[in-house]
């Protein structure tokens, strides 16, 4: 693949490069600012750009608003945030745009460099990947989303494991249930949140972007 790393740290910046090289990636630009990532994203598109969120001049939330512009006029390079903190109004518009490819990492959380390696790969085949941490703070601003209400407590757990990225298997060991039982909870999920079959939308995308949405629609 073909990656854009935007980090303000010299030292993680040049840790994640090396990382991506020696696992075949191309690094295509290496930056340490939003406007640097901006003009190298527009300049040779990647296939995926991981992005920090606070990056000069103010060191808040420059790669986040980065990350939306880049989802806005590229919309087929995917986005993996790599970051210290969880920036739940930007995060939420992050991930209540179109399609999928997205993805929100919590740099602590990251223990195995296998599963940040995996991460990459899943945001650039089209998956939403999650910490957890993101999932519970995005959720915790969207309870009033429409069709949400009619689910069972049973139904949110199954939802919220979908929104970390898992699959029916996984959730199906996660929550100690067959398989089975866990593609009828997501049959449930579907004609709830009024999600019909459709060949030009993906469901599974469609209702985590719904649990994730904000209040008003995002």
């Amino acid at each position: 693949m073909r990656v854009v790393v935007a980090e303000d740290s010299a030292l993680l910046r040049d840790g994640l490069t090396h990382l991506l090289q020696r696992r075949g990636h191309q690094v295509v630009a290496a930056v340490s600012d939003a406007d640097s990532l901006l003009a190298a994203v527009a300049a040779e598109p990647p296939d995926v750009a991981v992005i920090d969120v606070r990056m000069p001049p103010t060191y808040t939330d420059e790669g986040l608003r980065a990350a939306l512009a880049i989802r806005r006029d590229h919309p087929a390079v995917a986005i993996l945030v790599l970051s210290q903190y969880v920036e739940t109004h930007y995060a939420t518009q992050l991930l209540a745009g179109p399609a999928a490819g997205v993805g929100y990492l919590l740099k602590d959380r990251v223990a195995d460099v296998s599963d940040f390696v995996a991460a990459v790969h899943r945001v650039a085949s089209g998956e939403i990947v999650l910490d957890p941490d993101v999932v519970s703070q995005v959720i915790g601003a969207s309870r009033r989303t429409v069709g949400l209400a009619t689910l069972t407590e049973r139904e949110r757990h199954v939802l919220a494991l979908m929104a970390e990225g898992r699959s029916n298997t996984a959730i199906a060991g996660s929550l100690h249930l067959s398989y089975a039982s866990v593609e009828k909870y997501v049959t449930s999920i579907f004609a709830k949140l009024l999600l019909p079959p459709s060949p030009a939308d993906h469901r599974r995308v469609l209702a985590v972007l719904r649990y994730l949405g904000s209040p008003g629609g995002g």
